[in-house]
């Protein structure tokens, strides 16, 4: 016979059974429906706001992406305009 903590199953019958569903429910190997239907409710909820979490992090990496492009292209626009010497003239403020 099958034994649960060096226990003979057959021979305590009734307690032996009953002892079983208490320690699995002390242990929460066994729960209530009600309470398994909050804990699924709960794990898809956790799962539908973490798809949101994803979508936004990969629409910003994108918008990142297109910013960085952006940016490189105005300092490549600035490098190459054409850039004159300062001279002593320059430097020194006009009075009106």
């Amino acid at each position: 016979m099958p034994e649960l903590l060096g226990i003979d199953i057959a021979q305590g019958g009734a307690v032996a059974l009953l002892t079983l569903v208490v320690l699995m429910v002390l242990t929460g190997r066994l729960v209530p429906r009600r309470t398994y239907d909050d804990m699924k409710e709960d794990r898809n909820d956790w799962r539908t706001a973490h798809s949101k979490v994803a979508s936004a992090l990969d629409e910003a990496v994108r918008q990142n992406s297109e910013l960085t492009e952006l940016s490189r292209t105005g300092v490549h626009l600035l490098d190459s305009l054409p850039r004159g010497e300062v001279t002593a003239d320059d430097d020194q403020a006009v009075a009106p």
